[in-house]
């Protein structure tokens, strides 16, 4: 099982949809006794919240947050942590929107830098 993901900020390898995350937006995951929450910005996003559950390598959590043009979304998200080679997480995600049409897959890997872009295709 890879560690904990308390104190860990992460961030998509890609850009999503417009007025979605994207390679810009910031996750800083928080996790204790089976619990995961994080706070989320960055592009199109204003804030944003997760909260779930992690059992072994895989996260179930819902989403909530606020667009840039004012607009609020939510969602289902259910997770694969993986340890990549050179020691940092990489989360592999599908995700559904519970407030509007629509789902897909994303990946988001963990920063050991402030201001670092995600490697893609590592």
């Amino acid at each position: 099982m890879a560690g904990s993901l308390d104190g860990l900020v992460l961030a998509p390898v890609a850009d999503q949809a417009p007025g979605q995350v994207g390679t810009r937006t910031r996750f800083a995951y928080h996790e204790r006794n089976g619990e995961v929450w994080a706070e989320y910005a960055g592009g199109d996003v204003v804030r944003g919240h997760l909260v779930g559950t992690r059992e072994g390598d895989r996260l179930d959590f819902r989403y909530v947050q606020l667009k840039q043009d004012g607009t609020t979304a939510s969602g289902h998200c259910v997770s694969t942590v993986v340890e990549l080679p050179d020691g940092r997480v990489r989360l592999e995600e599908a995700w559904e929107w519970e407030s509007q049409p629509g789902s897909g897959t994303s990946v988001v890997e963990q920063l050991t830098a402030p201001g670092e872009r995600p490697a893609a295709g590592e």
